[in-house]
């Protein structure tokens, strides 16, 4: 530790992403923070049972808490948890709906993926992962659409949209027929390399409403629909992050009624 470096206590609030155990009764808890983007915290003492702060730290909660460490990165990489706030637990809302906590769980490991850096600030990301998991407690939509509304509007933050109105290669603008993950979306047929997908009209339409924010439109799309666009979703996100996400084979894409 730096001479002269003491840690301090600052706030700020945050979604939970994902907790690990540490030791007999600790657990380091990865949190995506509204003004200080991700870092990781150690929670001391939340595994006991007389744990007065243990349940509000658990993965897909907004929490207002204390930290002890320091913002800026002097000393060490792990902050301390000193005082937490439940501000909305979502989890609750779904841990018994296995198809909207896959979604929830897929969500929040895109969100850690998206800031490999840590304590470098990202609003809009907080602001989306916070909006898409409370759109997975209010049940109004199928937690598919609001997973694959969240991963392409993540996408579009980290500069990797797909075309969808406009070739992907050299821009002529329209509806193409033919989606190619590396070239970057629709393609027209001048630009349309071997092994590019001919999704249905439909999934690229429901494509741009998810992206566009058009509920009606996505809830009236036909469930062969959601599941093609959720594979092109998928293989373009996957594509640019140059690994697959763990979580994202396991999302339960059944369609229940809110």
């Amino acid at each position: 530790m730096p001479a002269g470096y003491r840690r301090h206590l600052y706030r700020d609030d945050a979604v939970v992403l994902r907790v690990q155990k540490l030791g007999e009764s600790d657990r380091i808890v990865t949190l995506l923070t509204r003004r200080h983007g991700r870092l990781r915290a150690v929670a001391r003492g939340v595994r006991r049972t007389t744990s007065r702060f243990g349940a509000r730290l658990e993965p897909f909660g907004h929490i207002d808490l204390q930290l002890a460490g320091s913002p800026e990165g002097v000393g060490s990489a792990l902050h301390s948890v000193s005082q937490v706030e439940a501000l909305t637990l979502f989890g609750k809302s779904f841990l018994a709906d296995y198809p909207r906590y896959t979604a929830a769980s897929a969500i929040c490991e895109t969100a850690e993926r998206l800031t490999p850096v840590e304590r470098e600030p990202s609003l809009r990301l907080f602001q989306l992962t916070l909006g898409a998991l409370k759109a997975l407690a209010a049940g109004e939509h199928a937690g598919s659409l609001v997973l694959d509304a969240y991963l392409l509007r993540a996408m579009a933050f980290a500069g990797w949209a797909p075309a969808l109105t406009e070739c992907a290669v050299c821009g002529e603008p329209g509806r193409h027929a033919a989606f190619a993950v590396p070239a970057g979306g629709a393609v027209c047929p001048d630009c349309r390399p071997p092994g590019a997908a001919h999704p249905s009209p439909e999934t690229l339409g429901l494509m741009a409403a998810l992206t566009s924010g058009d509920w009606p439109v996505a809830d009236a799309s036909a469930p062969s629909i959601r599941r093609e666009c959720s594979g092109l979703v998928a293989a373009h996100l996957q594509w640019h992050m140059e690994r697959s996400l763990r979580s994202l084979p396991l999302v339960d894409r059944r369609e229940l009624k809110p």
